[in-house]
């Protein structure tokens, strides 16, 4: 999922009370034919918790109009609705989300609580008080809110081949996002990254789909092992994403602004796109029963027919009913991405007409919520649209609150708000750091360090969180800087000696210190912003490179960092360097990484990509013809504790 681009965000406010305006203008949610309101006045089997589930999404459906189910496949964003919130109620709305950084003026889990359960009330207010699913971005922990426990992106989790601690980072997570209000996350992204120049290179567990799948156990973590944990304290619905090929597109394929590959073409015949795009997608249904899934802005275009004829995943009925819901059975609901159904070919219509009926279930539609519900209305009357495929979405949707227990308690569950961000949680996501970094290089066994060496330490890098957090922290892109706590790199540098000089630019003399530390990378970014050819490359930055230059010149041991979201090129330097450590995007416990540095933990962290020799070299992956990296995949070498 993404967050609104700068032009939607400066349109925020005018859309919002456009919106606000256009809602007067369309059918009352309330107004209920007489039939249904004689069924109405029947007993609310829907309300009785000790029926089987299906029964009362039966009983429940049975007694909605046609606007209260359109209403119930509608996700409006917070802020479209915030400054005008009886929407909820007229548009009877089934969802509404927090894109990235869209957090509520006092953001603390009481402010997330208070603002979840006013929009719930107005959720309550509605005839039949079906109450509200909030979704957010809940990527790498409760990354929305500032003092959540921030975890390594998914590509270091990759990097640990540690599923137990994966389940058990998301299960964290769950609890940390349910205690403030949300009970829906958008997570976790089971894509499978095979070219490292895309900008959600971190957002994928890796390039192999047998990794990814073994790490598609995250689902259990955010749901719990069956049906029942989903309406505890310490669970939420997950989200499979995004469905699917979208780490498989063709460099260059693009359409979307100055991205380069997010959002392009897979290009792929069906036998292939099974076996690498599709196989994380069985295992999340058919193991874990993943409650939600979200298509992709990624196209599909097979070659068994010609290339040429891509089509949007959003418009793929192939894919969306006649896979995904046939053949390899899921029951929960699709929701589209942001604004995805706007990416398809003709007018409104048509673009809503022709995802309906591919099989989309519930719209992000975050600032045209009431042209949704009107234009759907619309197309349903109108006959181009069956009721049958209203009801057959409205159903999954319905499944999912009551599964959640939301019409039970609707209200959020404060009482674990104090594990947020606690030392407990914070040691498990320093586990995990540590878990996650890769020896790659280790000459004359600099690694580990021994106790009282004089330690000179230059790089941006090695002190702001901001940039070790990376995209999809606080804000959609993220940001440099100390934008939430925890320990940087050079905390937990300066936790194990007291005999640390630091310099981000190496302009400190360098004499009298034993050894080295370089710690380069990137900046942080998120989605196609990030994708190589759109402003970003994976090279080295200059800074990067005189630093290393001056610092491995000038001091008898050199160790190198790479804090990014996916593999830099080092070939040049690399001969440089007497050890180079892969830090990934570690979150926000950066001390882990000095656990492994001097010997805490041992490194076991192995490459979940490929590391490519050149930029020309992408897309390269394990397996390919004439397989020849600078480091393969599965690489990392070991030392002891």
């Amino acid at each position: 999922m993404r967050h609104p681009h700068r032009r939607l965000i400066a349109t925020r406010i005018g859309r919002s009370l456009a919106a606000f305006a256009t809602v007067a203008a369309l059918p009352s949610a309330v107004a209920v034919d007489p039939a249904l309101a004689a069924r109405a006045r029947g007993p609310a089997a829907y309300l009785d918790a000790r029926r089987p589930v299906a029964e009362r999404v039966s009983d429940l459906l049975g007694r909605m109009t046609l606007e209260e189910k359109v209403g119930q496949m509608t996700q409006a964003e917070r802020g479209a609705v915030d400054g005008a919130r009886d929407q909820i109620t007229t548009l009877a709305l089934g969802s509404v989300l927090s894109g990235g950084g869209s957090v509520p003026a006092d953001n603390t889990p009481s402010g997330w609580a208070d603002m979840v359960d006013a929009y719930q009330s107005k959720a309550l207010a509605t005839r039949l008080k079906i109450p509200l699913l909030y979704g957010i971005d809940s990527v790498h922990g409760h990354n929305n809110l500032v003092g959540a426990t921030v975890f390594p992106h998914n590509i270091g989790m990759g990097a640990t081949r540690d599923p137990g601690l994966v389940r058990k980072e998301e299960q964290i997570t769950a609890v940390e996002t349910k205690a403030t209000g949300p009970q829906w996350v958008f997570a976790p992204c089971v894509c499978v990254s095979r070219d490292v120049r895309w900008g959600r290179t971190y957002e994928s567990f890796g390039e192999h789909p047998r990794l990814v799948t073994e790490m598609a156990v995250a689902i259990e973590g955010f749901q719990g092992g069956n049906k029942r944990d989903l309406a505890t304290n310490r669970h939420v619905l997950a989200t499979a994403k995004h469905y699917a090929g979208d780490g498989d597109t063709v460099f260059g394929s693009s359409t979307s602004g100055t991205y380069t590959i997010d959002q392009g073409v897979t290009v792929t015949d069906r036998r292939t796109f099974a076996k690498v795009d599709l196989a994380p997608y069985v295992t999340a249904v058919r193991k874990y029963g993943v409650g939600s899934i979200m298509p992709s802005f990624s196209s599909v275009d097979w070659t068994e027919d010609g290339v040429g004829n891509p089509v949007k995943m959003s418009a793929h009925t192939e894919l969306l009913t006649e896979v995904l819901k046939k053949k390899i059975g899921f029951d929960g609901f699709l929701v589209s991405d942001w604004e995805a159904v706007h990416q398809l070919p003709g007018d409104y219509p048509t673009q809503v007409r022709t995802s309906v009926n591919a099989g989309m279930d519930m719209f992000m539609e975050p600032y045209s919520a009431p042209q949704f519900v009107r234009t759907l209305l619309d197309e349903v009357r109108a006959g181009r649209v069956k009721t049958s495929r209203i009801e057959d979405a409205v159903s999954r949707i319905l499944k999912a609150k009551f599964e959640l227990g939301l019409f039970e308690h609707p209200y959020t569950d404060r009482g674990l708000a104090r594990t947020i961000g606690s030392p407990e949680h914070r040691a498990v996501a320093r586990e995990a750091v540590a878990k996650s970094q890769v020896l790659l290089k280790n000459s004359q066994g600099a690694l580990p360090l021994r106790k009282g060496e004089r330690i000179y330490v230059a790089g941006v890098n090695a002190d702001d969180i901001g940039n070790q957090a990376g995209g999809w922290t606080v804000t959609w892109q993220g940001s440099s800087g100390g934008i939430i706590p925890g320990t940087t790199i050079l905390d937990g540098i300066e936790q194990n000696s007291s005999h640390v000089t630091y310099s981000a630019d190496a302009s400190a003399p360098t004499s009298g210190n034993d050894v080295g530390i370089v710690v380069v990378g990137e900046t942080p970014y998120a989605e196609g912003v990030g994708d190589v050819g759109n402003g970003h490359t994976l090279n080295l930055s200059d800074a990067d490179k005189a630093n290393i230059d001056k610092v491995c010149g000038a001091i008898r041991t050199c160790v190198v960092l790479d804090v990014a979201g996916r593999p830099q090129i080092v070939t040049d330097r690399l001969p440089r360097m007497d050890a180079f450590v892969m830090s990934w995007l570690p979150g926000s416990e950066g001390a882990g990484v000095a656990d492994v540095l001097f010997g805490r933990r041992p490194f076991t962290g192995r490459l979940p990509v490929t590391w490519p020799r050149s930029e020309g070299q992408e897309p390269i992956n394990i397996g390919d013809r004439d397989y020849a990296p600078l480091f393969p995949y599965g690489h990392g070498l070991r030392t002891r504790r």
